[in-house]
């Protein structure tokens, strides 16, 4: 907690000096809100911490709403690229979509036209990759997961493939709801992330 805590102050000094080098941005729904964690304890505030840490000058923004679908996100983000003209933004959005069985066709045009605007506004995008539980059927799951892949390779956007690798369905790792990670799954989250995120800072 301190050492975030000292992060955070490290980068509002930072920003409050005009030597932050940008901004990133994550667009996303409960994952990425932390629902059922501290907040300090979010992947997000990890993610500010370990850039501190890394001598990494960059003010993250959490856009995230839970619940949130592929639609409300796109809907937002040219509201939060005007307000934060970001450097990056980490798209984490889908999950909702799959849940309510809605169309991966539909997710993917949603997705697509958030990597747009984002690029259009001059920004970098990543996205993180998401995968259903196995009641929903194999062809759904694999229309689904596809979609990331596709969106990756057509728009030539980094992608983490699944941002719950070694969280969804670990003990331990997932909350009673078996849908969102505890605060202890937070930092590998972050783990699954790096290695994508850090040659883009």
């Amino acid at each position: 907690m301190r050492g975030w805590l000292l992060g955070g102050a490290l980068a509002s000094l930072l920003w409050a000096q005009g030597a932050l080098a940008g901004t990133v941005l994550v667009v996303g729904d409960s994952i990425s809100a932390a629902l059922g964690v501290e907040t300090s304890r979010g992947w997000v505030a990890l993610l500010e911490k370990r850039l501190a840490e890394h001598g990494l000058a960059h003010r993250v923004v959490n856009a995230s709403i839970s619940g949130d679908t592929s639609a409300g996100g796109l809907a937002r983000l040219p509201g939060l690229l005007a307000s934060y003209s970001p450097e990056l933004v980490i798209i984490e959005l889908g999950g909702n979509d799959g849940l309510r069985g809605q169309s991966p066709r539909q997710l993917q045009q949603n997705l697509a036209a958030m990597i747009d605007r984002a690029y259009s506004g001059g920004a970098r995008v990543v996205l993180l990759g998401m995968q259903l539980p196995p009641n929903y059927g194999p062809r759904y799951n694999q229309a689904f997961s596809q979609v990331y892949a596709t969106l990756a390779e057509e728009k030539q956007v980094p992608l983490v493939p699944f941002f719950l690798d070694g969280v969804g369905g670990v003990p331990g790792m997932m909350q009673a709801d078996g849908i969102h990670p505890t605060a202890e799954a937070q930092s590998r989250m972050l783990d699954n992330l790096w290695p994508t995120l850090e040659p883009l800072l």
